[in-house]
C-alpha cells in the first residue's frame, strides 16, 4: 500500500458520514433514505503494538484431557495437539454440565471449545437430539457441521444443519433421520418449528454461537422463542466476540449461574489487526484506488465489504473486468453459489472476495491478508466483526476503510 496515501488520509475530526443500509441478512428495505454511521473516525485507525503478552501455551495436551480415546484419535488426525485458551479453560466446566459464557475473538478455537464436550457427552450417551447449536449465518452453520463430522469420524454420530436458501423439503426429510445434534440459523429453525417438524422440548443442551451477531441481525425474538421451547434444557453455552451492556439483561435470562471465560475484554477489535483509513479525495475514482492497491504484491487474499448487494455486484464485475480474480457472496446468491465462492477463495483461486455483512461471520479462512471496507460500516460492532476475518491464528492482518 502507498504509505504516503495512508498518512495523508487520516483525519481525526471526520465522523458520522453517510452510508447506505447494509444487507446480507435476508431482509430487503424499500427505503431510499440513507442511514448514518455512528462510527468515529478515530476508531478506524490503530497500529498493532508489539505484544507484551506471551502466546497462550496450555500445560496439558489433548491426550492428557479427560476425553474418550476415540475422540482423542480424531483430534490427532486433525492435527490438534494442545488446546487453545478457550478450549482449555472451558472443558471441565462444560463436562460438569455448567452453563458458560465464553468471550473470545474469532480464530481462537471457539467451535471446538463447545463441540468437544458435546462429543464427549455423546460418547457416553448416544441419545438423538442431544444438542442444538444456533449460529447467525449459513456459512458458520456449515463450518460447525464440518468440524463436528471431523471430530466424530467413525464414531456413529450424526448432525444436520438447517439454513436459509436450501430446500425445506430436504430439511423435513433430514429431520426424520437420526441426528445427535441439530445446527441451524434462527430463521430456518423457527420455520421448522412452525411447521411442527422440529420439536425442542426434549433437547438438553443449547449452544448460542456468535450471540452478539445474532442480536445485531435482529434475531432476538427468534432466539427467545427457541429458548422458551427448550423446556428440558439443562445446559446452555453462549459464545460471543463482544458483549454489550445492553445484552446483559437478556443473557441473564438465558444462563443460570454461568462460568465466565474471557479470552478478550469483549469490547475491542482484534489486537492483531493494523487498522487505517484511505481517504478518497473529491473527484478521485475510488475503484481505481482499490484496484491499484490490489495490484500490489502483499494484497494476496483480500476480503472487501460493501454495504449493499448492488454495490457488491458492481465492485465484483469491475474487478473481474480489470483482470483481478474476484467473486461475491450476499443474500441474493444461492447457498451452493456462496459455498463454491468461499471454497475458491480458501483455495487461493480467488484473490478477492466481495461481500455484504453476511460474510462478517462464518468465513473460516486463517490467511486473509486484508479486510477492506469500501465505505464506513454503520456500526462499530459490524466493523469489529468484519476485521476479525484477518489477524487470526497469531498472524497480523490489515484492515483499511475508504473515507469519501
Amino acid at each position: 500500500m502507498n504509505t504516503t496515501k495512508t498518512k495523508r488520509s487520516r483525519n481525526a475530526g471526520f465522523k458520522n458520514r453517510s452510508a447506505s443500509r447494509p444487507s446480507g441478512q435476508g431482509r430487503r428495505s424499500n427505503s431510499k433514505k440513507k442511514a448514518t454511521t455512528s462510527i468515529d473516525i478515530n476508531q478506524l485507525v490503530k497500529k498493532v503494538q508489539p505484544s507484551i503478552q506471551q502466546k497462550y501455551i496450555s500445560e496439558r495436551t489433548f491426550d492428557e484431557m479427560p476425553l474418550d480415546v476415540n475422540l482423542k484419535a480424531n483430534l490427532h488426525k486433525k492435527g490438534y495437539q494442545t488446546p487453545s485458551q478457550i478450549q482449555d479453560e472451558t472443558l471441565e466446566p462444560l463436562l460438569d454440565g455448567r452453563d458458560l459464557m465464553g468471550v473470545a475473538n474469532t480464530g481462537t478455537g471457539k467451535t471446538a471449545a463447545f463441540l468437544i464436550p458435546i462429543v464427549q457427552r455423546l460418547m457416553k450417551d448416544k441419545a438423538p437430539m442431544n444438542a442444538l447449536i444456533i449460529v447467525p449465518t449459513r456459512e458458520l452453520a456449515l463450518q460447525v457441521e464440518t468440524e463436528f463430522k471431523s471430530l466424530v469420524h467413525g464414531l456413529g454420530l450424526f448432525a444436520s444443519s438447517f439454513i436459509g436458501g436450501t430446500s425445506v423439503g430436504k430439511d423435513l426429510a433430514q429431520l426424520r433421520r437420526k441426528n445427535h445434534i441439530i445446527i441451524g440459523t434462527p430463521g430456518r429453525l423457527k420455520d421448522l418449528m412452525d411447521r411442527k417438524a422440529l420439536r425442542l422440548d426434549k433437547i438438553p443442551v443449547l449452544v448460542l454461537d456468535e450471540f452478539d451477531r445474532m442480536l445485531d441481525m435482529g434475531f432476538v425474538n427468534d432466539i427467545k422463542r427457541i429458548v422458551g421451547d427448550m423446556t428440558s434444557r439443562s445446559q446452555t453455552m453462549l459464545f460471543s466476540a463482544t458483549v454489550d451492556k445492553s445484552q446483559k439483561s437478556l443473557i441473564s435470562t438465558i444462563l443460570t449461574n454461568p462460568v465466565e471465560v474471557k479470552v478478550n475484554a469483549g469490547d475491542s477489535s482484534s489486537d492483531q489487526v493494523d487498522q487505517d483509513i484511505i481517504k478518497v479525495g473529491e473527484g478521485e475514482d475510488k475503484f481505481k484506488v482499490l484496484s491499484d492497491m490490489l495490484s500490489e504484491s502483499d494484497y494476496q487474499k483480500v476480503l472487501v465489504f460493501a454495504e449493499t448487494r448492488r454495490w457488491v455486484s458492481k465492485i465484483t464485475k469491475k474487478l473481474t473486468e480489470s483482470g483481478i480474480k474476484a467473486d461475491q457472496i450476499h443474500g441474493d446468491k444461492s447457498q451452493n453459489y456462496r459455498v463454491n465462492a468461499l471454497n475458491r477463495f480458501k483455495s487461493g483461486k480467488l484473490q478477492v472476495l466481495v461481500a455484504t455483512d453476511v460474510a462478517a461471520r462464518g468465513i473460516d479462512v486463517n490467511d486473509i491478508t486484508h479486510v477492506i471496507n469500501y465505505s464506513i460500516p454503520l456500526t462499530y460492532d459490524s466493523y469489529v466483526h468484519r476485521i476479525g476475518r484477518t489477524g487470526r491464528a497469531g498472524k497480523t492482518g490489515k484492515a483499511l476503510t475508504f473515507i469519501n
